[in-house]
């Protein structure tokens, strides 16, 4: 551990965006959810969540630089589960759909708090998920092809949100609050004491200035 990763880390928890989301509708390929989770993490968005029966979600982390260990996945049995805990929390939900009332996605505002939600490889954003999304995404297509890869369609979207959000502010000051930022850096810098203390029901310990553990805090409950 190094003072300079450490400010690493602060540095880019300091832009994360913890109301800028993906929603993935039952998107399985590796190579795909590993290019989506490394597009997160590029343009800072905290957390992605993905709709599961199986509970988990399998990305190729060599060809993503391990960015699923950046981005928290949250998974749901069903998409209706998910787009109710994120509606909850007051995001709107955007489909990246090609349909009749879809709108320009460079024309959505993704300054507010939002989740992209994203389709399958082959059959796109599902039935329900097009049912209970607030709009469609199209980006528009000047060739024979009708459909982007859902991984380069989410890159484009996203990063039309991080320049909207740049625009405005979004990035220049941490908007996560005191608790999730201090959880979040000790993961990323101690994954493994991380998930010791998950197992043992055991508080984070504090990190001294170059992000090593101060083992005298390190106590059992």
């Amino acid at each position: 551990m190094t003072a300079e990763r450490l400010q690493r880390m602060r540095a880019t928890l300091d832009r994360r965006q913890p109301d800028l989301r993906v929603m993935l509708d039952q998107v399985h390929k590796p190579h795909n959810l590993s290019a989506i989770l490394r597009t997160c993490d590029a343009v800072g968005a905290l957390r992605a969540h993905a709709v599961t029966a199986h509970g988990r979600i399998s990305a190729h982390r060599h060809s993503s630089a391990g960015a699923g260990r950046w981005v928290d996945v949250v998974t749901h049995p069903t998409l209706e589960d998910g787009i109710e805990a994120v509606r909850a929390e007051g995001f709107q939900v955007c489909a990246a759909h090609l349909s009749g009332v879809a709108r320009d996605f460079r024309s959505v505002d993704y300054t507010v708090p939002t989740v992209i939600l994203l389709g399958a490889e082959l059959q796109g954003v599902s039935a329900t998920g097009r049912e209970l999304a607030d709009v469609h995404l199209a980006v528009p297509m000047m060739g024979l092809a009708e459909s982007l890869n859902v991984s380069v369609a989410a890159a484009v979207i996203l990063f039309e949100a991080q320049r909207q959000r740049l625009a405005v502010g979004l990035y220049e000051r941490p908007r996560l609050d005191p608790e999730t930022y201090r959880r979040t850096l000790f993961e990323w810098m101690q994954p493994k004491i991380a998930a010791y203390c998950r197992r043992k029901g055991m508080t984070y310990p504090p990190l001294d200035e170059e992000g090593g553990v101060i083992w005298e805090a390190l106590r059992e409950p």
